[in-house]
């Protein structure tokens, strides 16, 4: 496989390289979910002071690396530089030799991977950069990180929840409703955990200001709309995160044609 590496200015991006980086990748996590998005820390997450799973074992960690190194406290630096962002990846068939996806806690993949026996997953999760740097280059350097790694394992499909902040819905209302009209075909169809499942269309979808509700996505949401994704039906409320996640589904054959002369064409 070739390598997984991208630059832009004094920016890299690249795999984690053994278990000390993804171990930084989690500290970075820990700063930007717990102490500053509101995250409620559970077990010892807050005495280690990183966001930590059993998926971060069998998970490939994209990092973005500044190589002007910040000499302020706090600063994670890796060998190459300062720790900004981190992606978190999850190929299928590792999914599939470890107990399944991450995302199967809050919505039902099974039909959506019985539809499509014949395609390759990959599970995207844990976006994470430092407030300072959530800037364009570093978005794009992500998403070329992604493109590449999807290229580079002849990948199918896209998916993974991607977050609106706090817990209420009705604070939400016109982005979730918005978000309600963007079901996918049937083939595509995921739904929420019925026992964990919070409503996406708040009123009327007519009522629904389309320009003002686009405003009110996050950049990750608006940048995998742009690309052509679908959406899953239903949110789910993510108390320890302090988050509502959606999910987002992108086959690769969705994707708007004309990003491919920035990114790349698909390989297979």
């Amino acid at each position: 496989m070739r390598e997984i590496r991208a630059e832009k200015g004094e920016l890299c991006l690249r795999l984690a390289a053994g278990w000390d980086e993804v171990d930084a990748c989690q500290r970075l996590r820990y700063q930007v979910f717990y102490e500053e998005l509101g995250a409620v820390p559970e077990g010892n997450l807050s005495e280690f002071r990183r966001d930590s799973d059993r998926f971060d074992l069998i998970c490939d960690h994209l990092v973005v690396v500044r190589r002007t190194l910040d000499n302020s406290a706090g600063a994670i630096t890796l060998g190459d530089g300062e720790l900004i962002g981190t992606y978190r990846l999850l190929r299928q068939e590792v999914a599939d030799s470890n107990g399944g996806f991450y995302t199967q806690a809050e919505f039902d993949l099974k039909p959506l991977l019985a539809a499509h026996p014949h395609l390759r997953f990959l599970e995207l999760g844990r976006s994470c950069v430092l407030k300072a740097f959530r800037t364009k280059p570093v978005v794009e350097l992500l998403w070329q990180g992604i493109w590449d790694y999807v290229r580079a394992h002849r990948l199918d499909v896209m998916f993974g929840c991607a977050s609106l902040e706090g817990t209420d819905p009705q604070q939400h209302a016109l982005a979730l409703t918005y978000l309600s009209q963007l079901m996918p075909p049937p083939e595509w169809y995921v739904r929420a955990l019925p026992d964990i499942r919070a409503e996406m269309r708040l009123f009327e979808p007519e009522k629904v200001d389309q320009r003002r509700a686009l405003r009110s996505l996050p950049p990750l949401i608006k940048g995998y709309l742009r690309l052509g994704c679908f959406i899953g039906d239903g949110a789910v409320v993510d108390y320890q995160f302090n988050t509502i996640d959606v999910l987002i589904i992108l086959p690769v054959t969705a994707i708007n044609s004309r990003y491919f002369a920035h990114f790349g064409e698909p390989t297979g």
